[in-house]
């Protein structure tokens, strides 16, 4: 009787197993033709010369390490380097820091958090392409209300976009503007986990406001702390849409980031191998960069 309980009981988790396993199928092809594929030929591609235009009359050839050689030795590329990680790591520290400080903020008031919330989070509803507009209209040198009011108070005006000394300040600023509340959502919403007897017991024992963050808050919510600091530097790592609507990588290739580059010499000129290689040394940077919060995530 035992030994027919244990089949049956065999049978049914056998026949749930191959149920879940049936169910996740579809998702699993589409996620292997969606990224394995392309993944398995962009690193065959960077092997090689593949352009789009020369393909039909000279098949590509496997070159080797050619392309990425040519990337690394490249000016312009090392500098588009130097300004997404320069780019990527005060963006993130920048954004961690208000968002954070929102959180503490709103998460505080007795009244009108609802309000709030939904102020603080309009920048980040908004299409990338509809704020990268409408700062350029705020700070354009010939209407721009910006400039129009450091007129007014006999303060010196800038080509804010075209300026070596702001462009890069002025994209830094609008990323922050727009994606700081995305991790204000995200910080706000560990909070609301923290135990409110954890800060009862604090108070009793005489804790101060800073005692609480740092011996409290903080460590309730490090790991949505990690989290939240990995998928902004993954974001930030790939600036592309407001650099190419605001400054073009100008002036002088000072805002010039990776993903522009590989759109310059990759996308637009069909030199699908350069651009392939340049594809993998941006995730591998990423993967380098992201491995501390993913250390400190696991940890």
């Amino acid at each position: 009787m035992k030994n027919t309980n244990l089949e049956k009981l065999n049978s049914a988790q056998a026949q749930t197993k191959r149920f879940g396993i049936t169910m996740i199928s579809p998702t699993v092809l589409v996620l292997l033709v969606m990224t394995a594929y392309p993944l398995i030929f962009t690193v065959y591609y960077s092997f090689t010369n593949y352009n789009l235009l020369k393909v039909l009359k000279n098949p590509a050839k496997f070159i080797g390490l050619k392309n990425y050689i040519d990337l690394l030795s490249n000016t312009y590329f090392r500098q588009a380097i130097l300004n997404t990680v320069k780019f990527t790591i005060l963006a993130v520290i920048f954004e961690m820091l208000i968002g954070f400080l929102m959180a503490l903020l709103v998460n505080s008031l007795k009244r009108g958090q609802k309000v709030m919330r939904t102020l603080l989070l309009l920048p980040y509803l908004l299409p990338t392409v509809t704020v990268a507009l409408s700062w350029r209209m705020m700070l354009s040198p010939n209407y721009g209300i910006v400039n129009q009011v450091l007129e007014a108070l006999n303060l010196p005006v800038y080509n804010w976009f075209s300026d070596i000394k702001t462009a890069f300040g002025m994209l830094l600023l609008i990323d922050i503007w727009q994606s700081a509340p995305f991790v204000f959502l995200l910080l706000y919403a560990a909070l609301q986990s923290v135990p409110q007897s954890q800060y009862e017991a604090a108070r009793i024992d005489g804790a101060g406001a800073l005692q609480t963050l740092f011996y409290v808050t903080i460590p309730n919510i490090k790991n949505s702390l990690a989290l939240c600091a990995l998928m902004r530097t993954i974001d930030s790592f790939r600036l592309f849409d407001k650099v190419n609507l605001l400054t073009g990588g100008g002036p002088a290739n000072s805002t010039a980031t990776i993903t522009q580059y590989i759109y310059n010499f990759g996308i637009k000129a069909l030199d699908f191998g350069f651009g392939s290689a340049g594809a993998l040394v941006m995730t591998l940077l990423v993967l380098f960069l992201s491995s501390f919060y993913i250390k400190r995530a696991m940890g």
